[in-house]
């Protein structure tokens, strides 16, 4: 494998063009417990895609708005924005199938913001919640709005430290988790491999310390991409360590933007759990070209025939 990347691609260190480091994160497959009625403690919805939800590209329409697109829902024959995660949480969706009724409410927004995850069901039974849309509205890390609340320091900020937030302020807990308006829904499959994640937005499951989520407008899925950056260890009392990766860019992510932004799936269990919790990491990105396609592109590139 080595040979043939060295002999038919050249790597490129991507520059952001501001002089920034590249900021690497981590994201995991969640489990939540569930049922497919709803009783007892399973009462929170898990969400497949509404009827009424359509996504639309304003490029098909104006020349000068191409590569944007906008999610919505149709009202009265008018396109107006989809409901936020406060009114969907207060009022429900009517024109959405329920998929599960999950038994933690805060198991369920740590699903929406991983973007996939998996379901025990209350018979035992094992499942993946794959995503399938979500409702056009902007992600807000609700970190940030407990940094600036003085809920958390900063130097703490950590996926565990909003958990345990939110477990021990349970009166404010909704409120919190509804500053982010955005909202996923999902799809149900079958559990398959076990050792590999949901498909990611090129379609193909994700493979844990391989699959990254890059920006989508900077970045094309299925790119080879070489990695350079420090991750937590599983044990938050060791050192983090130097972590070199050939990675698969295979997934996009709300909060991924920018040409030196990537979020490394870690995979599923509690060792994934701790590692991408607590990982924002600066590093290097090297995309890898195809010799041919060097030529073409960089100035003064020799070898092109190769």
């Amino acid at each position: 494998m080595r040979f043939w990347f060295e002999t038919w691609f050249v790597p490129f260190e991507v520059d952001s063009g501001s002089g920034e480091p590249g900021l690497f994160t981590g994201y995991y497959e969640p489990e939540i417990r569930a049922s497919r009625v709803r009783r007892d403690v399973y009462q929170t919805p898990v969400y497949g895609l509404p009827r009424d939800l359509v996504t639309a590209d304003l490029g098909l329409f104006r020349s000068n708005l191409a590569g944007i697109r906008i999610t919505a829902r149709v009202t009265n024959q008018k396109l107006v924005p989809f409901p936020a995660r406060s009114q969907i949480d207060a009022e429900g969706l009517s024109d959405a199938p329920v998929l599960l009724y999950a038994n933690d409410p805060v198991d369920v927004f740590f699903l929406h913001i991983q973007g996939s995850g998996r379901a025990r069901l209350d018979n035992g039974a094992m499942l993946r919640l794959a995503y399938a849309g979500q409702n056009g509205r902007a992600f807000t890390p609700i970190g940030r709005t407990l940094i600036e609340r003085g809920e958390i320091d900063r130097r703490q900020m950590s996926m565990q430290a909003i958990r345990r937030w939110l477990e021990t302020h349970a009166g404010r807990a909704r409120q919190t988790m509804e500053s982010d308006a955005s909202y996923v829904f999902f799809r149900e499959l079958p559990l398959g491999d076990p050792r590999l994640g949901s498909p990611g937005s090129e379609g193909i499951a994700l493979t844990p310390e391989t699959s990254i989520a890059v920006d989508p407008a900077v970045h094309a899925l299925g790119m080879p991409i070489y990695v350079v950056t420090h991750a937590p260890d599983a044990s938050p009392a060791r050192a983090d360590t130097a972590w070199a990766r050939l990675c698969v860019a295979q997934d996009t992510g709300g909060a991924i933007k920018g040409a030196r932004r990537a979020d490394i799936f870690w995979g599923f269990d509690s060792r994934a759990e701790s590692i991408a919790g607590r990982m924002k990491s600066t590093g290097s990105l090297y995309v890898f070209l195809p010799r041919r396609l060097a030529a073409r592109i960089v100035p003064g590139f020799a070898d092109g025939a190769r």
